[in-house]
């Protein structure tokens, strides 16, 4: 799990994405500061123009230098920067969510990759354990072939169950070589690379889960990424919604500035006042104010509905995500508390069968039953202790996946 999450294209997407969530955070933390901009503007002018010198008309060619220093402030605009801080502080928080999730995905997927391999690993060794016992078995009924206590049939009878056993066991080995191989995959592993499937089975002991669907799903409320993301998608629509109503409401803006400005006149003949002298002699301030009222625009009240709208959307969208989550933990309770009875039950299935096939292999070295007696057997117990230990994978997996809607980490 750890590699395929370090290793994942989707979580470093998901990181990046966070990268930029933050990054418009930051954004809407400045737009609460005073902007600050500098203007220098030059022009040629020819024909009739202002003489800047007698403040008359002329028909001159002149040179103007501007240079304005200047700062802006909103006091009011209707709440739409508030709203978009607010917003962009959600959008921080569910990306980070976001890469959780992304997180808790893989290592699901992952989960289920390796309980298929596992599982066809130990098919594996059922198998083998099988091919090996029916060689045995073949091997003492030649023996009793050559000694006359068997017949041509029954040596037949054994050989077609090795026969069978041998490509059963081939058949489970391929069967594991594209579960690995679909492990790899999901792990982003290099497939030329080898990879060891490790786990004890035997060990595992199945404990009924006493835990009320509703405390656990109290507990996915609050913690699990599903849910918080359809509660931040709620969050978000409203904060639209209230950015939408403040573009009705007038704004109201302060500026304040200092000016200067430099001029030359190439068509008279006076001496030009040097730069300098222009720089500090022109030199301004000024203070401004702006009262900006909307009047009529369509567009903005659809926006207003369509954003209104948006919210009711994700209000459903967040109860649809609830209550399917409030269902997988139904079902994986009920799963696994199922489960733990049917190991028990296999478990006393296979003990049964185990001696059952002990007697009828003894009836049949003592030739009191058939080989096809003894091949129904030798079947009867390989299906039970895949059938079992296909419950034991089966309760692994529920049995995690509820730790993991009770808040634990899916990686120990």
């Amino acid at each position: 799990m750890k590699y395929a999450i370090e290793h994942s294209t989707t979580v470093q997407k998901r990181i990046f994405e966070a990268s930029n969530y933050k990054a418009d955070y930051h954004a809407a933390v400045n737009s609460f500061f005073p902007k600050l901009a500098a203007e220098v503007n030059a022009q040629y002018n020819w024909g009739r123009n202002i003489d800047p010198s007698t403040n008359t008309y002329n028909t001159i060619t002149t040179f103007n230098n501007y240079y304005n220093l200047y700062s802006s402030v909103y006091l009011f605009d209707g709440g739409q920067i508030i709203n978009q801080f607010k917003q962009a502080r959600i959008n921080k928080m569910q990306g980070e969510n976001e890469i959780q999730r992304a997180r808790d995905d893989k290592a699901i997927e992952v989960m289920q990759a390796f309980i298929d391999a596992a599982y066809y690993n130990e098919c594996i060794s059922l198998a083998q354990d099988k091919l090996a016992d029916s060689n045995q078995t073949l091997l003492k009924t030649n023996r009793q072939e050559e000694l006359g206590i068997k017949g041509r049939p029954d040596v037949a009878q054994i050989k077609a169950q090795v026969a069978e056993d041998d490509y059963n066991l081939t058949h489970q080995q391929n069967l594991y070589n594209t579960a690995l191989l679909t492990l790899k995959s999901t792990m982003s592993y290099p497939s030329s690379d080898s990879l060891t499937i490790d786990t004890l089975t035997q060990c595992i002991k199945p404990e009924f889960k006493i835990e009320n669907a509703a405390d656990v799903y109290l507990c996915a409320l609050n913690g699990n990424p599903v849910a918080k993301s359809a509660d931040y998608n709620i969050q978000k629509a409203r904060y639209q919604y209230n950015i939408m109503k403040g573009k009705i409401l007038p704004s109201f803006s302060l500026t304040a500035g200092v000016a200067t400005n430099y001029y030359k006149n190439f068509s008279g003949s006076d001496t030009t006042i040097p730069f300098r002298t222009q720089f500090k002699n022109n030199r301004g301030e000024y203070v401004g104010a702006v009262l900006s009222i909307p009047i009529f625009n369509g567009s903005t009240r659809s926006d207003i509905k369509k954003a209104k709208n948006n919210i009711q959307i994700a209000m459903l969208d967040r109860d649809e995500t609830t209550r399917k989550l409030h269902t997988d933990i139904e079902q994986a309770l009920l799963d696994c508390n199922g489960y733990v009875k049917e190991i028990r039950q296999m478990e006393n299935k296979v003990n049964a069968d185990s001696l059952a096939y002990y007697v009828v292999k003894r009836k049949f070295e003592e030739g009191m039953v058939s080989a096809i007696d003894l091949h129904t057997s030798s079947n009867t117990l390989l299906q039970s202790r895949v059938t079992l230990l296909q419950k034991r994978m089966l309760y692994m997996i529920k049995s995690r996946l509820i730790d993991y809607y009770k808040g634990e980490s899916l990686i120990k």
